[in-house]
Order: C-alpha cells, then structure tokens, then sequence
C-alpha cells in the first residue's frame, strides 16, 4: 500500500512539474519577402592570373602594389528590382587591412597581403548612377570603396540614402592586389597568392 501511495504521488509531482513547464513559452517569428525577380550577375573574367613574382621585387619595410587592372560587372534581371551585392572574403582574417579581401596566410598566421576593390562608372538601365555603400542594409551613404564588411548599390545622382529600382546594371571593378611589407613574411619558400571573392546578389 505504502509502495503504491510512493508512486502515485511522483506521478502527480510530474505531471504538475510538466504542466508548469508548459506554461512557460517563447516564440520563434519568421519573416520574409519572395520575390518574382530574379538577378544574375556575370563578371568579364572570373580568374586574375598574377603568375610567378620574384620576392626580391617586393619592398622590404613597404606594401608593394604587384597588380591592378578592370574588370566589368553586370548585373541582369527579370524585372527592375531593388538589391545589393556583397562581397564575401573566401579567405577571411588573411587581409592586413579591413578594407581589402585576404589572399591567404604564409605558415597559418603571416597575413599574406590584400586585395582591394573600387566600383567605377555605374550605368543602371542606361542612365549614370552612383554607387552607394552599407554596413547593415539600411542607412545607405555615398562610397566607391568596397570592402567585405559592406553592401554595394546604386543610387540615383541626386540621392545617395537609399538604392534605385534597376533592370540592367553595368558597371567597372578597379582591382588592384598588395603583397605585405616582406620583412613581415617568410619568403623562403614558394607561396601561392590565395584570394577569392564571391559576389552575391541580395534583395
């Protein structure tokens, strides 16, 4: 008698600890638009080839600048829509500076240099535009300067706060790789120059 009292009252402390476990509660909201455009964007060249560079034509206490060139970026879609590109580092924490892309590590922690990139002559749907910068996708500010820690779009000429519904976007990426100062690097050995950048369209 005794044994069946023992267990019917843990059955009930149970059952009343899971009710007060019940009544506690958080929600979880989901939120979203889908869109019925869609955006492709295609680059001129997807590979910069820098072949082999002597480190004896680094400077030593200096950055050295080993290339720059231009390359065009267009961005197509269905429909004239408002969006923004990011640019992800592929080698992130491997850029000495915050404002250009990593091009990889010598030894896991020498930071080989940087890769920076600038937009230039914006043209949406035939018209000149300016290009405009973001750090969370809502105060929007004149800038050419992209770096990985920003949104890029395109602005009308008059306002840079906020971007332009746009069809068709063609417009010029200065890039431009700088090896670190070399007596900050072990150059002993042959070191690949690792860079990768993902353009990605956001609406």
């Amino acid at each position: 008698m005794n044994k069946h009292l023992t267990l019917l009252t843990a059955a009930l402390l149970l059952t009343s600890a899971s009710s007060a476990f019940a009544a506690s509660s958080t929600d979880l909201t989901v939120t979203g638009t889908i869109t019925p455009a869609a955006c492709t964007p295609t680059l001129s060249s997807n590979a910069i080839d820098l072949g082999k560079i002597s480190s004896k034509d680094l400077k030593q206490t200096a950055p050295t600048l080993i290339d720059q060139r231009t390359l065009n970026l267009s961005v197509k879609c269905d429909a004239a829509t408002r969006f923004a590109l990011a640019g992800i580092d592929g080698r992130p924490g491997s850029a000495t500076e915050s404002i250009k892309f990593g091009l990889g590590f010598i030894n896991t922690n020498q930071k080989l240099g940087g890769l920076g990139v600038n937009i230039k002559n914006p043209i949406a749907d035939g018209a000149q535009v300016q290009s405009i910068a973001s750090y969370d996708g809502s105060t929007w500010f004149g800038d050419d300067l992209w770096d990985p820690r920003t949104l890029m779009s395109v602005g009308s000429l008059a306002d840079d706060s906020q971007p332009i519904l746009v069809k068709d976007l063609a417009l010029d990426l200065d890039v431009y790789t700088v090896i670190t100062q070399a007596d900050r690097l072990d150059l002993t050995n042959e070191v690949p120059i690792d860079g990768q950048v993902t353009i990605e369209v956001r609406y």
